[in-house]
């Protein structure tokens, strides 16, 4: 196992100077192919999402970003969360149907968002060797936003995503992550893309009638 680790950390090849690894690279099609599946509302998003969230727990411990790294095993629980909601939940047209975020649920994201970042801002500070302490934790509290609402089909959580993805691109381009940086800039259109039709979806969607 650690020599398959090893051999997924080396360089595949150079992009504008930066090596490039075999992590990087499976991170790069997972992810991409895991946006597209959630714009589409399509459950494989879940397991494929699972699959990229481990090739970037190495690429990101590896960067240095730990935050991140252990946001990835926030993600896969909150993956066979929403899984099991989008399979069980109340159905419209056999699917779980897309709703709008709550004004209450509005309230303790942001509580949540704000608590999370400052938290993980001195953590992050005092017990380990980040360069970035803040802009991690900021996008790692607006991740977890946005993998919330998306369990939930909530239409918002796109923004969120957008607005984590703003900083995600520069943020890996300054860790020189420069094909992660490119998929980030692959993610903010992906997510437009999904809030269009999601935005859709909650306009013509009636009322759930639960399974």
């Amino acid at each position: 196992m650690l020599d398959l680790i090893a051999a997924l950390q080396q360089p595949l090849f150079t992009l504008l100077g930066t090596p490039v690894s075999w992590t990087e690279v499976l991170g790069f099609g997972s992810g991409a192919l895991c946006v597209w599946l959630v714009a589409r509302q399509h459950i494989a998003n879940w397991p494929v999402g699972i699959a990229n969230n481990l090739f970037f727990i190495l690429l990101f411990t590896q960067a240095g970003l730990f935050a991140d790294a252990g946001l990835q095993v926030v993600f896969i629980a909150l993956a066979a969360y929403g899984w099991w909601t989008w399979t069980h939940g109340p159905r419209v047209d056999d699917r779980v149907p897309v709703r709008r975020t709550t004004r209450t649920e509005w309230a303790l994201l942001a509580t949540a968002g704000v608590l999370g970042t400052a938290g993980i801002t001195v953590l992050l500070d005092t017990a380990t060797e980040s360069t970035v302490p803040f802009w991690d934790a900021l996008t790692t509290a607006l991740s977890l936003m946005a993998t919330y609402g998306q369990c939930r089909k909530r239409l918002e959580s796109w923004w969120l995503w957008i607005a984590a993805d703003l900083v995600y691109i520069p943020l890996y381009v300054y860790k020189g992550l420069v094909l992660t940086a490119l998929l980030y800039v692959g993610f903010l259109a992906l997510c437009v893309r999904g809030l269009i039709a999601w935005r859709r979806d909650v306009v013509e969607a009636p009322v759930a009638v639960p399974a």
